[in-house]
């Protein structure tokens, strides 16, 4: 089976649409599928999309490019030899792809990722009225894919309060769960940060921005009455100098550390290196890095959001948004959590790439029969 991965972003790009994609092209590979990547050039980044579309440079200091949905003769047939086009977010490239799924006859697969109106304060308009505009696309595009993937029931949840009517398959993002268990406890990464004797860190693995709900885990920090606790930043973003200024004025800029873009492959250490994983944000459609925390085997505080109820359910602590219940929350996980090493092990299964590629293979199959019958 060759299937088509259309997205408006990858690789330089860091981000959880990249990560799952990556997850599903290397859990199609070893099931012996073909997964053909479709996306803009964003950069020098490896891997490059196996069709780079054109695009352009944004107005503004980012990554991100503005697609041009112009493909060759050659790159059209290479699209029409595809058994299955699976996109990945519903604006520029996804519209295209769902334009040629319609062109050559072939299934389209819609892959949840982003709760759009959960981002609408980057749009210089009337908030209420961007906010619905994200759902009114979100529920459009959904509603003319012949299947809508989600990560959590809660999502589904949410798609079916917008409108849609698709058929929809729960199927969890996974990680490299091998990978992410295999961490080893760095005492290097903790002297770089300074840590007192027998010190605590808590670890926030985010992108730096609004959405993301950061402060909370400043506020938090700053409730927990004890200098030896410490919280470290895996990420970067466009709200980095202002949580650098925020971190400052809360008198928090010794126990708060920065550490920018972490490459995955250090990521697995990082997270055993770390004695709690805090996790603020309320906007997620899953959490790739709830998943791997879990399989690090760390203790858990989320806020209480419902996807995080999907992911943590009992293997953690979910809190009130509340920056003392979150901070009472930590200085317990840090006195150790008996159940985390025997959560890890069953998120194991639950998050493993292979399982995530052996069920969207089955919604592949599933519709390409219903085409065959048809």
């Amino acid at each position: 089976m060759r299937v088509g991965i259309f997205s408006e972003c990858y690789h330089p790009i860091s981000n959880g649409v990249v990560a799952s994609i990556d997850a599903l092209c290397a859990g199609l590979g070893a099931l012996g599928h073909d997964a053909v990547v479709v996306a803009p050039a964003c950069g020098n980044g490896e891997p490059a999309p196996s069709v780079c579309v054109p695009s352009l440079p944004l107005p503004t200091r980012t990554s991100y490019r503005l697609v041009l949905p112009v493909l060759g003769a050659r790159k059209r047939a290479r699209v029409k030899s595809f058994s299955v086009i699976h996109t990945h977010s519903p604006f520029v490239t996804g519209w295209m792809g769902a334009r040629y799924a319609r062109r050559f006859g072939l299934p389209l697969v819609f892959t949840y990722h982003t709760r759009l109106e959960e981002y609408a304060h980057y749009i210089p308009f009337e908030q209420n009225a961007t906010r619905r505009a994200a759902s009114t696309l979100t529920r459009r595009y959904a509603n003319g894919s012949d299947t809508v993937i989600v990560p959590t029931p809660a999502m589904e949840r949410r798609l079916r309060s917008l409108g849609v009517s698709a058929p929809i398959a729960v199927i969890p993002t996974g990680i490299d769960v091998e990978h992410f268990s295999g961490g080893r406890r760095d005492p290097g990464w903790r002297a770089e940060l300074l840590l007192p004797n027998g010190g605590k860190l808590v670890l926030l693995v985010s992108r730096l921005a609004r959405e993301k709900n950061v402060e909370l885990a400043f506020a938090a920090l700053a409730a927990i009455d004890d200098p030896a606790v410490h919280l470290a930043l895996a990420g970067d973003g466009p709200e980095r100098p202002a949580l650098e200024a925020a971190a400052r004025a809360a008198g928090l800029g010794g126990r708060v550390h920065f550490l920018g873009h972490v490459a995955r492959e250090r990521l697995p250490d990082l997270y055993a290196s770390a004695d709690a994983f805090a996790f603020p944000s309320v906007t997620e459609t899953q959490g790739i890095v709830l998943a791997e925390a879990l399989v690090a085997g760390l203790p858990i505080v989320a806020v209480d959001a419902p996807a995080s109820r999907d992911v943590v359910g009992d293997a953690g602590l979910l809190v009130p948004p509340d920056p003392r219940a979150m901070g009472a929350a930590l200085e317990r996980a840090l006195r150790g959590d008996p159940q985390a090493q025997s959560a890890a092990h069953l998120a194991q299964s639950r998050f493993s790439v292979e399982v995530q590629a052996r069920r969207v293979v089955e919604v592949y199959e599933t519709l390409l029969e219903e085409r065959r019958t048809a």
